[in-house]
């Protein structure tokens, strides 16, 4: 596709924002995401929207295939030594970074790997920041040796110990490689220029309006039969709050997908027993997958941080008591049409090896009063309001927990918040009781039991109730040093019922990725990360190149 000026691109946009798709735009790819993109920098993907977006802009040296299998990227092939600690990954020689003006010369140049050293390090430089700090916790930087490029096209990484799921860490949008000229010439800018290798170029971002993609050219992925990806000329993101508008115009056309069952139209959308309405099965295709992902309840049992103060929340039998008077599997039927699954623990249990036995008792009532009772608050006397922080697209599922807690005394109120202010006060640990999502960046318990040792605390890691219990950081170092596959998960169960017997967190239900595609879109995949890979999506009217 042709550079375009600014003015081609005011007038695209126009196109863009139409009623009725034009002919200009047939081979674009369009979505609307209501929560809004913070940053295009990779450093700052830690939500769901961010990675959509990244995705499509960076690669990294391994990624997850749709049988959440790590598999080459620009990283071509890989070794491992006998110790489990040292990864040696080499480069495919034909990747390259997106036109800048920083290159000169032809506006591009190569991957090497002196820029995937560069790109790790400053996940972990302290002025940048990242929120992924975390996924290289497991480097060993002792004697310089974390990250080595032992030539242009071999990057050697040691660990402290072996840790098996690291090649899944480095399948996050985190670990995206990044040209250091561009970042270092835009600084905290990067976020407004992102320049990566992925399949689609940055073309144009009118923050709360727009986000324009457009194919790049010299992406070095085909597929089988030869033909260059991506198929698209361009994808094209809305930043429309409002959901209903997003489904009109998923049915008028004006939107290629649209992901998740948002309450306002899922008994439009979907039957009773959770299938698509046959209203719309000649112009939708609803597609499904078991979603490693946990919806929660998280509570912050710190003392030092603002949700921790109130003091009846830091008592694990409190916290049981609010578990048990949840009726999950009604509110699931009721305000979701059977389209989750129950949680009977943290961790998925598509993660575990066999069948994974319920670890909290689920609803009982009785035993919610009787908890309370013997914590000292029976009735709930004595526990001060407490706030439920949620954005709007869950209001309904606290609304409904309020109801539950009031029948045994709990007085709370929903706080319903903008996202951006809620991932900034879940992160620093202001709200006490907060609804949230934790979605897998690799396929191992491990990512899920990470979210209760002391080592990932938020800010720098995803620990947003800082929960802290000696027992279960040892447990986590010893199975994060084991390379016995049946020693480790072991281990991960007793992490897990420790953790539900604390209760930090109550789990709701694992959702499915759901996912509703208009019928003229080819090869959108759906997998249980519920990653985007827009590489290999085409129209029914794409020419093959």
């Amino acid at each position: 596709m042709p550079q375009l000026s600014f003015a081609c691109l005011v007038v695209l946009a126009t196109a863009f924002s139409c009623h009725t798709p034009s002919d200009d735009v047939s081979n674009v790819f369009r979505y609307n995401e209501n929560a809004g993109i913070p940053s295009l920098d990779p450093a700052f993907a830690r939500d769901l929207e961010t990675m959509w977006a990244t995705n499509q802009l960076f690669d990294g040296l391994v990624e997850l295939n749709d049988q959440l299998e790590v598999v080459p990227c620009i990283a071509k092939s890989w070794e491992i030594s006998p110790d489990g600690k040292i990864y040696r990954f080499y480069l495919r020689d034909s990747v390259f970074f997106h036109p800048s003006e920083l290159f000169g010369g032809s506006g591009t140049r190569t991957v090497t790997a002196h820029d995937v050293v560069w790109s790790f390090n400053r996940i972990l430089n302290p002025e940048v920041a990242s929120p992924g700090q975390w996924i290289f916790s497991h480097v060993d930087h002792s004697s310089g040796t974390g990250f080595i490029a032992e030539d242009d096209s071999t990057v050697v990484i040691t660990l402290h110990q072996p840790f098996q799921p690291f090649l899944g860490l480095l399948t996050t949008q985190y670990a995206g490689i990044v040209p250091r000229e561009v970042v270092e010439h835009y600084g905290p800018d990067f976020r407004n220029h992102p320049t990566g290798t992925g399949p689609f170029r940055f073309a144009f971002w009118s923050e709360q309006v727009a986000l324009v993609f457009y194919r790049f050219d010299q992406y070095w992925r085909k597929d089988e039969e030869g033909h260059r990806l991506p198929y698209l000329d361009a994808v094209k993101i809305d930043f429309v709050k409002d959901v209903s508008v997003e489904f009109r115009g998923l049915l008028q056309g004006r939107y290629d997908f649209m992901s998740g069952i948002h309450p306002s139209c899922k008994d439009e959308l979907l039957t009773a027993s959770g299938e698509l309405s046959p209203v719309y099965t000649d112009q939708l295709v609803f597609q499904r997958a078991p979603f490693i992902k946990t919806d929660y309840l998280g509570i912050v049992v710190d003392p030092e941080m603002e949700g921790g103060r109130i003091a009846a929340l830091r008592d694990p039998r409190v916290r049981r008591a609010l578990a048990a008077a949840i009726n999950i599997p009604e509110m699931v039927r009721y305000l979701r049409n059977n389209s989750v699954i129950p949680a009977a623990g943290f961790v998925p249990p598509t993660l575990w090896p066999d069948s994974n036995p319920a670890t909290f008792a689920g609803y009982q009532p009785d035993l919610a009063e009787l908890l309370l009772a013997e914590a000292g608050y029976p009735r709930g006397k004595n526990i001060p309001e407490i706030p439920l922080a949620t954005t709007a697209d869950y209001a309904d599922l606290m609304e409904y927990i309020q109801h539950q807690w009031e029948k045994i005394g709990i007085r709370t109120r929903v706080q319903v918040m903008q996202p951006a202010a809620f991932r900034e006060a879940t992160a620093r640990c202001q709200v006490p009781v907060f609804r949230k999502s934790w979605l897998a960046d690799y396929a191992d318990p491990e990512n899920f039991l990470g979210l209760f040792v002391q080592d990932y605390f938020t800010p720098a890691g995803p620990n947003y109730t800082h929960f802290n219990d000696e027992k279960v950081n040892q447990l986590y170092r010893d199975a994060i040093r084991t390379t016995d596959d049946s020693l480790r998960i072991a281990r991960y169960r007793q992490m897990e019922r420790i953790v539900m017997d604390a209760m930090p967190v109550i789990p709701l239900y694992h959702d499915q990725v759901s996912h509703f595609i208009r019928k003229d879109v080819i090869g959108f995949r759906t997998n249980g990360v519920n990653m985007i890979d827009l590489s290999t999506v085409r129209k029914t009217t794409t020419p093959l190149r």
